[in-house]
Order: structure tokens, then sequence, then C-alpha cells
């Protein structure tokens, strides 16, 4: 169950008796509801909360027991009870008790009375809550890049070194002051939804909901029922009415992920919404207008796919309004380190501990690392690092890399510094291929810091490998497996 903006949620405790199922029209008509049996009625007030609690009180089941222990659960809500005779005394002034047969007129009344109290509650906390970051901020809305002395620019909790990213920054912050729609295009893990929500904390709709779903990870058929919501009976398991994820953002803002996975059938009905501003619940015979604004994210070309004709042409144009393309991490090196800081402050506070610091080895396996889940992969690396790092410093061995950056601690020191010489002899070119291999094993397979340590340019270094036929596929596996080589390498 979910609470709709103006609307409100309901909860239904009743094994909904064929006399009852006016009330429940009734009820259904004026917010979200759900109907749960006195069985499941304290887990669902527990997990979806309640605006309003209707229970039946007689002689087969006691609407007033489960009333007191939802009081108990949720004490703003309020708590209807219908009474048939029969069932225990109750012994509460805060409880509203109509006899049956109801006055559907009165449960109308005085329901839409106790929502519309419900959602100006919700107003009032959501005002006191932005006062509240705006007071945190210095009473300044912050419509700017913070930027620190290090040059770490940070813009609703995204924060960044890297030139391009200060671009995609900069384009967050053209668009504040627009309801334009969005489209976010970035491999898996660039942190698409991030975005999302910081363009819409920096909108005009920041006060209202941002809701989010991965078309992904919802079967087909029943997506437009997720999104736009369907009625009673409109499908076998359809009990009550649900609003849909569109009605819950009505006011805000609405984030779809994954949009590249939208069915056909799906991709006319979000065409519709952008173009006529309503829905249709599915079973329903009328629309509903909606005023939420369409962000979309995609890891999937969608110029490809409607090349392939997997994607509408005219649904791409009105999503693609305004596109942002995040860069991969391993494009923007310089961000590594300064979001692994900032995770392993995070986790920190999470354990309840001091932050540890990064070793230089362990600085170097990061730098190193590929990063094929992006920025969501290294938050998750530096989670793990810091549970099990011990003492104040992060090692190598703390970092489950699992390639070729992660495995600097099982190198032995001969295997990493040692150059042989054959019996035979060796040309200078194969012990200069042997010093370049053995100094990036050192550095962990970073070249930055392998030249360094050569008291190099990085672009000297590269150049020179390249003149000694070493390929970068190559020096990865030297850095992989260097205890694997016998002597010195062969020229290539």
């Amino acid at each position: 169950m979910t609470t709709l903006p103006g609307h409100g949620s309901i909860l239904f405790v009743d094994a909904l008796e064929p006399e009852l199922a006016p009330v429940a029209d009734v009820l259904g008509s004026l917010g979200d509801m759900r109907i749960v049996s006195p069985a499941d009625g304290l887990t669902a007030l527990a997990r979806f909360g309640a605006d309003v609690i209707v229970a039946r009180d007689g002689a087969d089941l006691s609407g007033a027991r489960f009333l007191r222990q939802a009081a108990v659960l949720h004490p703003s809500a309020v708590r209807i009870l219908l009474v048939d005779g029969g069932g225990e005394p109750l012994d509460d002034s805060d409880v509203l008790i109509l006899r049956q047969p109801v006055d559907l007129a009165a449960v109308r009344a005085i329901c839409a009375i106790a929502l519309r109290g419900a959602a100006a509650e919700r107003a009032v906390r959501a005002e006191r809550e932005e006062n509240e970051r705006l007071r945190v901020l210095g009473n300044q809305v912050p419509c700017e890049l913070v930027e620190d002395a290090e040059g770490l620019a940070c813009y609703e909790g995204i924060i960044t070194r890297s030139p391009r990213m200060r671009r995609v920054l900069h384009l967050l912050g053209t668009i504040e002051a627009t309801d334009t729609t969005v489209l976010i295009q970035g491999e898996t893990g660039t942190g698409k939804e991030l975005a999302a929500r910081a363009i819409h904390r920096r909108s005009r709709r920041r006060r209202a909901r941002f809701v989010a779903v991965n078309l992904g990870s919802i079967s087909d058929p029943l997506r437009e029922s997720e999104l736009f919501g369907h009625v009673r009976g409109a499908f076998t398991g359809a009990r009550d009415n649900r609003a849909g994820l569109f009605a819950e953002a009505d006011g805000g803002t609405l984030f779809l992920d994954e949009v590249g996975d939208a069915s056909p059938g799906l991709q006319v009905a979000l065409l519709r919404v952008l173009e006529e501003g309503t829905i249709t619940p599915v079973g329903a015979d009328r629309t509903r207008r909606v005023d939420v604004r369409i962000i979309s994210g995609t890891n999937r070309d969608l110029e490809e796919l409607v090349r392939r004709r997997k994607f509408r042409r005219d649904l791409y144009y009105r999503l693609n309004v305004f596109p942002i393309e995040l860069p991969p991490l391993r494009e923007r090196p310089e961000d590594i380190f300064p979001l692994a800081g900032h995770f392993l402050s995070q986790a920190a506070t999470t354990l309840a501990k001091s932050p540890p610091g990064i070793s230089r080895e362990a600085r170097a396996a990061l730098e190193a690392h590929g990063w094929e889940g992006n920025v969501r992969e290294l938050r998750n690396v530096v989670e793990r690092a810091a549970i099990v790092c011990r003492g104040g410093l992060i090692i190598a061995a703390d970092l489950p890399l699992g390639t070729i950056s992660s495995r600097p601690a099982a190198r032995t020191e001969e295997a990493a510094t040692t150059i042989a010489i054959p019996a035979k002899g060796a040309t200078l070119q194969q012990l200069e291929q042997e010093i370049f291999l053995k100094t990036l094993v050192l550095a962990a397979g970073n070249q930055s810091e392998a030249a360094r340590m050569l008291g190099l340019c990085e672009s000297t270094f590269r150049f020179r490998l390249g003149k000694l036929g070493l390929s970068l596929r190559r020096t990865a596996y030297a850095v992989a497996q260097p205890a694997a080589r016998p002597g010195p390498a062969a020229t290539s």
C-alpha cells in the first residue's frame, strides 16, 4: 500500500462480508485502500502504515482488540470501529464507533476529513524538514557547486574531481528551474538514480515525492499495474484498488530506470502519459490526470534500439529532451580515491568506528582496477574493506577486487624486485623489458606510479613500453602472474 499525496491510505481489517462491500467501495474511492484479514492486519500496518484504520467488531472477530493494538503501532491514525453487536466492549474515546447498518455518507465524510488532516500533517512535516535542511546549509538554497581547496566539487551528494563529471554537474545545474524531461544514460553502477535524485532535490518539486522504479526488475504482465494502478477485480488477485507509481509521484518526480526494457505495450502507455498527462488504471474506464516530471535512465543504446525497431521513435524523442551521459569510473580515474574515501567514511559511520586510512599499496590497487561495475562496485569493495580491515589501515589484501589489482599482497618480494640474468647472458632490451615489467608489478599495474618510480614522465614511459614491444595486455598479464616468468622476457 502506498500513500498518495493529498489522498492518503486506508487499512480495512475485515473478511469483507457481502454486506460490507458498499463500505469498501466508499473507502476505495477516497484513497489507496488495502483490505486485509484480522490475522494479517498488524503485519500490514507495521509494513505499510495507514492514515485511517477501519475494523469490524462482532461475535466472530474483535475489531476492538485490533484497534487497541494498532494504536501502539500507529497512534496518529484515525481509528473507526464498525459494530454489529456481540463484540467485546471498547473503552477508548479516540475510536469512532459506527453501528451497522453503516451510514455510507457518514463514513465518507469522516474518512475524507481524516485523510485531509493526514495530508496537511505530511505537508507541514515536509516543510519542517526542508527548513531544517536549509538551516544546516546556512539558510541558503544550494544553487551552485560547492568546491573545496583541493578542487573536489560536490553537488547534492555527487562528488568529483573529474572535468567530465564537472561538465555533467554543470548540466544538472542548468535545469534546476525547469520541468524538462531528462534522459540519463550510462553504464550500470554509474549513479543514474543519484543524478535523478539530485535533479529532483534542486527542482520546484523537491517538497513532493521522488519515486524510482527499475522497469527491468518488474515482470512484463505487472508493469502497467505497477505504474498506472488497477481497480479491484481487474485481474486475478486484484482484491483492492491500487493507485500505482504515477499517482504516488503526482506533483513530484518519477524516475524510470532501465526504460530500454519497456515492452511495446508499455511504451505506448508511457507515450500517452507524456503527451496527454493522463493515466488509465488497469481495468478502469476513466482516465486520471497526473502532474509528474519524468526522468528516465538506461544503460542501453536507445538510438540503436530505435533503428532495430525495438523502441518507439516517438517515445525516444519524448524522453530525450535533455540527455545527460554519465562517464564510467574507468574514464575518470581521478575520482576513484576521493570516492573511496567518501564511501569509507559512510561505512565507518554505519559501523560506529573511526574511518581507517588507506595504505599506499591499497590505493594503487584501487586505481589500477578496471571497475566494470563502476561507482557501485567501488562502494561495495570499500564497505567490505571497512568491515574486514584490522587496525586503522586498509591494505590491498582487504580489497575484494578479484582481478590483477587485488593481488599485490600475494607477490613475494623476490618475484617483485629481482632482475634475473641467465647464464648465457641477455640483451640490453631484454633486461630493460624485465625492469619495466618488474616496476609495473611493484606499482600494482598503475602505469603512472611505475613511471614515477623510474623517474620518467608517463608519456615517455608509455612510449618506451611500445618501443620494447610490451602491449598493455602483456603488461597486465605480467602483473597478474609475475612468478610465472622464469627469467627475462623474450623480445616481442
